[in-house]
């Protein structure tokens, strides 16, 4: 019995980039399969989400991304650009954002070609890891996308012509993510038991042993 996790994950949360290598390795290692749901960020789906959060929210967050990186033996580096286009003067985000809606339809295409945890891996490494400035400039994204076995000119012609049906199916990983349980990411969700943040994938793996999951 193969045992399925629903993962909603986000291009623009460093937590969603920590949680990544973790569960390429629990497909690796174990009778298990992760379905990969790219949502769009919550700067995006609301724009004033953070406009009233505590100025302490953000220093403890820039904080702990970085320490929860180095203990999973990776490096972080806020990405340059964001991913998501945010007015500093009034902490919202406006409505027309450059890169995030390309990012999360690829994503999207990735998934449904079997090709998700490898492509979110090979992105999310790009954007967060702090090797590479302007990730969305020259062929940095191509290069990314065929560490993974991927076409970049070809997905973006097919995520450019199915637009409208790949946002579609992000609208609805969105409502199924809050039918799992949460509203952020990385969220997972295991019969319909949801796991909220990288720090809960052992809790994760402890569920699914206790379910009978059996190492390959």
């Amino acid at each position: 019995m193969t045992h399925t996790v629903d993962l909603y994950w986000s291009f623009r949360s460093p937590y969603s980039y920590i949680v990544v290598p973790k569960l390429i390795e629990l497909e690796r290692d174990w009778d298990a399969q992760v379905n990969v749901r790219p949502v769009l960020p919550i700067a995006v789906r609301q724009p004033d989400f953070f406009a009233q959060a505590d100025p302490l929210w953000f220093s403890y967050l820039m904080r702990d991304c970085v320490r929860s990186a180095e203990f999973a033996g990776l490096t972080l580096r806020w990405p340059r650009p964001d991913p998501v286009v945010m007015d500093y003067a009034t902490r919202t985000y406006p409505k027309e954002q450059p890169y995030i809606h390309r990012l999360t339809r690829l994503g999207v295409l990735a998934a449904e070609r079997g090709k998700g945890l490898p492509v979110l891996r090979a992105i999310s490494h790009l954007i967060w890891s702090g090797e590479t400035d302007g990730w969305h400039e020259g062929d940095h994204l191509a290069k990314a996308l065929a560490s993974a076995g991927c076409d970049l000119a070809e997905m973006d012609a097919a995520q450019e012509a199915e637009a409208e049906r790949l946002d579609a199916v992000i609208k609805q990983n969105e409502a199924d993510q809050r039918l799992g349980g949460h509203y952020g990411v990385p969220l997972m969700v295991y019969q319909g038991e949801p796991f909220f943040g990288q720090d809960r994938y052992d809790q994760l793996v402890w569920r699914m042993e206790q379910q009978g999951m059996a190492r390959r």
